[in-house]
């Protein structure tokens, strides 16, 4: 079949496999060419929960690629059929596995519930037998529901603010169309379900279970990631139900942290990250149209940053380096380009006057629709889009 990308509001139903893996290589190569001076003291053992897309994969391949880690990678993705494409991060993820055997790392991938029990006891398995003890955890699920393991009750995030309706500009990034949108608040259940699901509760699961599986090393590093964002992302971010399940994953972090350094001397720390084009950032109000904005400044001023360089950031210079800058809840801060005063004041007054008429002209909606096709595997350079692919290969 030819593939085509099909959208339907913030999620493309297709995915390229040729324009995944060229994708994966494309972020490969960076990390190759960017390796640190000297890769003794990086990570050796590596799980990565949630590791087929966005920030997830790109800890995976610097893992793999700039320190010679071996990885242990866990997702939850759609195989493809005869006449049904895979989800993008099944492609990605194989094209991570295919490039990292040609360069003899090893790595094994559990496709899963990662919030189950199971998952836990198969990774844990696997650990034993083939890895050794684990010296980096990394948490990067981004989900819109959890069963939890033990009751079998299914929670739902929603994405409402607190207190009162909210009112915003944002983007319709299938029509490039800049409108208002009304969010009514949350209720006491929903910003209950929205802590369980994108709170600290199941990142705390897994470290304990793999403490009391004896599978992790002295000294051991996790790392869970977030985003704070400033005044335009405020009222459906911060200020909000998914603010809410941010705070308790640094209460996570926190009560993480003291187990590990009494048991391990390890360290369990929260990463604040820029805002960049996820599929999870995709489907939050607001964010379409500030990351728009945002990639026109930071582009303009230099400092713009994909996941990638977000990630090889942390680990090599800040995890594993000498220039870690934290804030007083011992979070990473990754995202301070973002928030620079000048950045944000000069967002700011573009998003007074953004509109449908001069959305193209004042921000970098092109940029974010390309950077959109891309997490599909489309716009990738040096693929043959018109070629007839069979979706399975």
């Amino acid at each position: 079949m030819v593939i085509k990308p099909k959208v339907r509001g913030f999620v493309c139903t297709t995915a390229h496999p040729y324009g995944c893996v060229a994708h994966v290589n494309e972020q490969i190569e960076y990390v190759k060419n960017n390796m640190p001076a000297n890769t003794d003291t990086g990570p050796k053992n590596v799980l990565v929960i949630g590791s087929s897309t966005g920030y997830g994969l790109a800890s995976r391949i610097v893992s793999a690629f700039g320190y010679g880690a071996k990885t242990l990678g866990l997702f939850f993705e759609k195989e493809p059929t005869e006449s049904k494409t895979g989800t993008a991060g099944w492609y990605n993820n194989r094209g991570f596995e295919i490039a990292a055997d040609k360069a003899g790392l090893w790595n094994k991938s559990i496709n899963g519930d990662a919030f189950s029990n199971q998952a836990k006891e198969d990774a844990i398995k696997i650990i034993k037998e083939e890895m050794g003890k684990i010296d980096m955890v990394v948490y990067s699920l981004a989900s819109p529901r959890r069963q939890d393991p033990e009751t079998g009750e299914v929670y739902k995030s929603v994405l409402k603010p607190i207190g009162e309706a909210v009112t915003e500009k944002t983007l319709n990034t299938d029509k490039g169309i800049v409108h208002d949108i009304s969010i009514d608040p949350a209720t006491e259940d929903d910003i209950q379900n929205t802590i369980k699901v994108m709170g600290g509760e199941d990142w705390e699961l897994w470290m304990k279970a793999l403490d009391e599986a004896g599978v992790l090393a002295d000294g051991v590093k996790t790392v869970a990631y977030t985003y704070i964002g400033k005044k335009l992302t405020w009222p459906i971010y911060g200020h909000a139900t998914i603010g809410k399940a941010k705070e308790d994953l640094d209460r996570a972090s926190h009560a993480i942290h003291s187990k590990l350094q009494e048991k391990y001397n390890g360290t369990a720390n929260v990463s604040v990250l820029k805002a960049v084009v996820t599929q999870a950032s995709s489907a939050i109000p607001v964010m379409p149209l500030y990351i728009s904005l945002l990639y026109k400044v930071m582009k303009e001023n230099g400092v713009h940053e994909d996941p990638i360089h977000q990630i090889k950031g942390l680990i090599m210079d800040q995890m594993y380096g000498d220039d870690a800058i934290y804030d007083d809840t011992r979070r990473y801060r990754l995202d301070l380009k973002e928030l620079d005063d000048s950045i944000q004041q000069k967002v700011e007054e573009l998003w007074q006057i953004a509109n449908t008429e001069n959305i193209d002209e004042i921000s970098d909606y092109k940029g974010y629709q390309h950077e959109f096709f891309k997490l599909f595997g489309f716009e990738v350079d040096g693929v043959d889009y018109d070629a007839d692919v069979d979706p399975r290969i």
